[in-house]
């Protein structure tokens, strides 16, 4: 109980400081020049002596805003840090024998986190992992984009199918604009790309993809596009297709990365207007670990616009790092799954 005593004591001390020191150096300033004799005189000396102490009274001030702007300034970066701790939490480096790196950049300038959204979960269906981006980007986004996550990181242990995780997404995100119209009394239009991924211990991928960019294979000097098929329409404007089966894309084969990221990165353009190629990019790094082809990208991505991109981008590598052999599957195109595959329990 003490302790909690002196936080807020602390507080107001802090408080009446910031506000008392100003009014006394004020309040000095003014009694010097209404009481001080020599404030009265109009010699150089005294002139010169008054602006002395008018100088060090404005220095005083100055300095005095500058260090309580700067506290300012920390005390709202430890709470960015701490919600993007929360909404974008660090992904551990490895999970289940997939080598892991991820990283977002926010076109908003001061902000740390926007409306681009992933997440990467070890279950007993196999890693899943969900990209997705929110229509707009910065602070405006961030409460769509937490939505979609918590509603994801819950349904993914729930839900035998990536059908059903997305319908989960969906109903998660329909409750929250709901809420949001009550709230503030607009209607709301936001909508969310989302590609959801599962990999199994065989290294077997499935996807679902709501309007989301295909994540880059990387296999050796190759650099191709997961797949080629068409995404469904992002979630919320139109209601979800009654076949939620998803896509068969192969095997990510030991030694092979999957790069997935947002459109805020091959959407950005350099000051000709070029866009930037993701795919050139990403050439050459087929056997590099995922840390290094994520700063690869950004550090390519920065070099191409000259300044922060005007839309948020983040990107997630995932490498195979796991030693046993998987099943062998086609790399093609990828197509509907005919079958529903059996939940795969981790022993």
């Amino acid at each position: 109980m003490c302790f909690k005593a002196a936080v807020p004591r602390r507080g107001a001390l802090r408080r009446v400081l910031s506000m008392g020191l100003p009014t006394v150096w004020g309040a000095v300033a003014i009694t010097y020049k209404l009481t001080c004799p020599l404030a009265q005189q109009n010699g150089l000396g005294a002139r010169a002596v008054t602006s002395a102490v008018f100088f060090a009274v404005g220095t005083g001030l100055i300095l005095h805003v500058r260090r309580a702007l700067l506290r300012e300034l920390r005390q709202a970066r430890q709470v960015a840090g701490a919600a993007q701790s929360v909404l974008l939490r660090p992904l551990p480096p490895r999970i289940d024998g997939l080598t892991v790196a991820a990283a977002q950049l926010s076109a908003d300038r001061g902000a740390t986190i926007g409306g681009d959204l992933y997440e990467a979960v070890d279950t007993e269906h196999g890693v899943r992992v969900v990209m997705g981006d929110v229509r707009g980007h910065g602070l405006a986004a961030i409460g769509t984009a937490a939505a979609i996550l918590g509603s994801f990181r819950e349904a993914v242990h729930d839900e035998p199918e990536l059908g059903g995780v997305l319908r989960r997404l969906d109903r998660a995100l329909a409750r929250h604009l709901r809420e949001r119209a009550d709230r503030d009394g607009t209607v709301a239009e936001d909508f969310v790309t989302v590609l959801l991924l599962e990999i199994g211990r065989d290294g077997e991928l499935r996807a679902l993809n709501c309007g989301h960019p295909w994540p880059y294979l990387l296999s050796g000097s190759v650099v191709e596009p997961l797949s080629c098929a068409d995404p469904m329409p992002p979630l919320g404007p139109f209601p979800l297709p009654a076949d939620l089966s998803g896509l068969q894309c192969g095997h990510l084969l030991p030694g092979e990365t999957l790069v997935l990221h947002t459109d805020g990165a091959e959407d950005a353009r350099d000051t000709g207007g070029r866009f930037f190629s993701l795919r050139e990019a990403l050439g050459g790094a087929g056997e590099a670990v995922p840390q290094t082809v994520l700063g690869r990208i950004f550090t390519a991505l920065l070099n191409h616009t000259g300044s922060t991109p005007k839309d948020d981008v983040a990107v997630l590598v995932l490498r195979n790092d796991r030693q046993g052999q998987p099943t062998p599957g086609a790399r093609g195109t990828a197509r509907p799954a005919t079958t529903s595959p059996q939940p795969t329990t981790h022993l």
